[in-house]
């Protein structure tokens, strides 16, 4: 178990609404599926260094999957959908990162990307250390985590550019869309540079 895990565990523990949504995905039958990112985050940083976590100010549900036999934007809909009729209320996204490079450069710009491997390998370019994070449930219902950086931005408040694809420009862009700093108090934001 690596550091933090059970603070971690306590606090998606203390949600329903994202319990829920575990469930949702964990029984949708996608393939090694979490949840992560923005979601989470909200989550740990509402309850941690703001007013508390309310499930309806959440952008999107970040639902990350891996089935390499299915490349296409239409699954990625299709897998959305799947999980909006379980559960209408998120706002899912699902997106396979087995599918990632073969819609990135033209969404974002540059050079193309190499496949991802697996979806601990996608979470690691995530662009910030707080939000390259994700957790699923077993079948016995247990959490598991998946941060390849480990979870001391995430339950520290710590705002902080992740290099791994995202470069500094786009970071500052995130960073103005987001204000992590005005939506909780306590989060420091290292300025990306």
């Amino acid at each position: 178990m690596m550091p933090g895990e059970e603070e971690l565990r306590d606090l998606v523990d203390g949600s329903r609404w994202l319990t829920r949504a575990l469930g949702v995905v964990r029984d949708s039958g996608l393939p090694d599926a979490w949840i992560g990112a923005g979601a989470l985050r909200d989550l740990v940083w509402g309850e941690r260094y703001g007013d508390g976590f309310d499930p309806t100010t959440v952008r999107d549900v970040d639902v990350v999957f891996f089935d390499p036999t299915r490349l296409t934007r239409d699954d990625d809909q299709e897998a959305t959908a799947l999980l909006a009729r379980a559960w209408p209320q998120p706002p899912w996204e699902a997106r396979n990162q087995a599918a990632v490079h073969t819609w990135y450069a033209a969404k974002f710009g540059g050079d193309p990307i190499s496949p991802y491997r697996s979806v601990a390998e996608a979470i690691a370019t995530w662009p910030e250390y707080a939000t390259a994070v994700a957790v699923r449930l077993d079948s016995a219902g247990r959490l598991e985590v998946c941060a390849p950086y480990g979870l001391t931005d995430l339950l520290g408040g710590i705002w902080r550019h992740n290099p791994a694809r995202v470069d500094v420009a786009g970071s500052r862009q995130r960073l103005a869309r987001q204000r992590p700093a005005r939506r909780w108090p306590g989060v420091t934001v290292i300025e990306p540079g």
